[in-house]
């Protein structure tokens, strides 16, 4: 009863502080997730024993560079002119780093540092781009929050209807507790609530809401199994213990960083 009272009350102020930044200002919902991208780059590069500053900068650098016209009263020159050249360089010194590893370790590390960089600062730098997605370009909180109030409906449903009749594992081998009935019903409670968003948040269309619904369901399941996979082979049941009785952030996360590109890319093909 404690674990699951303190479970509660840690999801409760997660969940509020993340609602209060996205719908406080842009500039608090950037910074946000500026520090949220850190905090899973640090689990992450934990997880798979890399032990380098280089995935801080150059993801720093990768998150400045693809927000920054989303901040007032930045000369977009700056972009080009000093960003893109700093983000350059720390790519180059990061290959040129790596001429003072061992010879067995070069491929392997150099390896791990990018696939932090694709694997967590991508995503992230994408969610922020979402709520911009619009034909003003201005920010629209209801849309990242809608996509929040979907990944949160697809996990919770997923675990109910799981626990309660799964009977038949999804992929056993990397996630014995998911089952397709799980999938199922959460994908079914997720196309509902996407019914309910276009009713609520009309800066998206029902279908657009339908679609991302489905690119939830789907994709974000394949995000937690991708974590699921990493975490197995790390010998480890969470990315940290941040966040009581839930895990790390990481794990908060791992479906909204493997759906947030798709969504991302639906969105521009139909603005």
């Amino acid at each position: 009863m404690e674990n699951l009272l303190k479970r509660a009350l840690s999801g409760l102020v997660f969940v509020c502080i993340l609602v209060f930044s996205i719908l406080y200002s842009k500039i608090s919902f950037i910074v946000l997730f500026f520090i949220l991208m850190i905090l899973c780059l640090y689990e992450f590069k934990k997880m798979i024993q890399l032990k380098s500053i280089f995935p801080y900068i150059i993801g720093t650098l990768f998150f400045i560079f693809g927000n920054i016209l989303n901040v007032e009263d930045v000369p977009s020159k700056i972009i080009f002119e000093y960003v893109g050249v700093m983000l350059f360089l720390t790519i180059f010194i990061t290959f040129a780093s790596i001429l003072f590893a061992k010879k067995e370790e070069v491929i392997s590390h150099l390896g791990k540092i990018f696939l932090s960089v694709i694997y967590i600062v991508v995503p992230f730098t994408l969610i922020v781009q979402i709520p911009f997605l619009n034909v003003t370009f201005h920010y629209v909180n209801t849309t990242i929050l809608g996509v929040f109030i979907l990944i949160w409906t697809n996990d919770t449903f997923a675990f109910l209807v799981g626990s309660n009749i799964g009977k038949h594992k999804l992929l056993k081998r990397i996630s014995p507790n998911k089952t397709i009935e799980g999938f199922i019903g959460g994908m079914i409670f997720t196309f509902i609530m996407s019914f309910i968003l276009a009713t609520q948040f009309i800066t998206l269309s029902l279908i657009q809401w339908v679609v991302i619904a489905g690119i939830v369901s789907i994709f974000g399941v394949l995000g937690d199994l991708i974590e699921s996979m990493f975490k197995r082979q790390a010998g480890v049941k969470d990315s940290s213990d941040f966040i009581p009785g839930h895990g790390g952030f990481l794990d908060r996360f791992d479906s909204v960083i493997f759906a947030a590109p798709f969504i991302f890319i639906y969105l521009q093909l139909v603005q």
